[in-house]
């Protein structure tokens, strides 16, 4: 059995924002009924209760190794069950958190190369002690088993692929037309499987369209954790807290004809639950409109500290 263990449910900066008074961020400042906190994108999944992988690691991952038990050091006076972590682009939300993972532990770090270029040339990363921890290349479309520092496989197989997406926004570069250098790897999903009972689910927190081979790929799952960060393309400029669209991030908005929830209609998966969610996103208020049609198509909204088995 598989065990995902959600560690934090928003997008970049979380719910609330700091500096953001927007309805969602107001309503969870004042402890509205319905409005809840919520840290930025991360899951941790295991195979055997033991070893636990991180799947990205947001800035938040020290309060979020702190609010879950299963995180917590078990034995000696060094110790941590998470054995690695796997990187699905090179975001500031999915890449600070490594920094936090620097005090001399065992670890193994996973990423397509374009991720790990991107960590080798910015030195602060350089706090991850080589003789601790091991920077692993992920190949495309190949199934592999995760391994802990020692080279143990942790009962934990991952196949990547490349979804439509964009490159890290602290990475663009206008001089490279519209696109700002992006290139193949800059944004990936993942295919997680219980190397022994063969149970999977897939984990897309950014995706800025879905093509035919990505609706192929998820059709009929039991479970697909989905980018989940903005309700309308244009959300940010409508709730007058930005001018970027979401197709301009890189990300699917959930609503509308060219949307996540008519996108998904079809394919038959059993359990679709939004993921990298926006503190803009109504579907952050349990009493929204917009929550109740993400419910009704058969949706769920991901919070932090959610336990799902596959």
């Amino acid at each position: 059995m598989l065990k995902i263990l959600v560690l934090g449910s928003a997008a970049g900066g979380g719910s609330p924002q700091w500096n953001c008074n927007s309805e969602v961020s107001k309503a969870v400042r004042e402890r509205k009924n319905g409005a809840s906190p919520r840290t930025q994108s991360s899951i941790a999944v295991t195979s055997n209760d033991i070893n636990w992988f991180l799947f990205n690691a947001s800035p938040d991952l020290g309060s979020q190794i702190l609010n879950n038990e299963q995180m917590h050091p078990k034995k000696d006076l060094r110790h941590s069950p998470i054995s690695g972590v796997v990187l699905t682009n090179g975001d500031v939300d999915h890449v600070a958190g490594l920094l936090t993972l620097r005090e001399r532990q065992n670890l193994s770090v996973y990423a397509h190369k374009r991720v790990h270029s991107v960590l080798k040339s910015n030195s602060i990363f350089n706090v991850l002690n080589p003789e601790y921890v091991d920077r692993r290349e992920m190949m495309m479309n190949e199934k592999f088993e995760l391994m802990d520092k020692k080279g143990d496989g942790v009962g934990l197989e991952v196949e990547a692929f490349e979804v439509p997406g964009k490159i890290a926004l602290w990475l663009e570069d206008e001089s490279k037309g519209k696109d700002f250098g992006t290139q193949a790897g800059d944004t990936i999903g993942l295919r997680i499987s219980s190397k022994e009972a063969g149970e999977s689910f897939y984990y897309i927190p950014a995706c800025a369209r879905m093509t035919d081979d990505l609706a192929n790929r998820i059709e009929g799952s039991k479970v697909v954790l989905f980018d989940g960060t903005l309700w309308q393309n244009d959300e940010m400029a409508s709730s007058r807290v930005g001018e970027k669209t979401g197709q301009r991030m890189g990300h699917m908005n959930n609503s509308g004809n060219d949307g996540s929830i008519e996108a998904f209609k079809d394919l038959g998966v059993k359990r679709k639950i939004f993921i990298h969610i926006n503190t803009t996103n109504p579907i952050l208020l349990e009493d929204s409109d917009e929550r109740k049609i993400v419910e009704e198509n058969g949706w769920e909204v991901s919070y932090d500290g959610m336990e799902i088995e596959v």
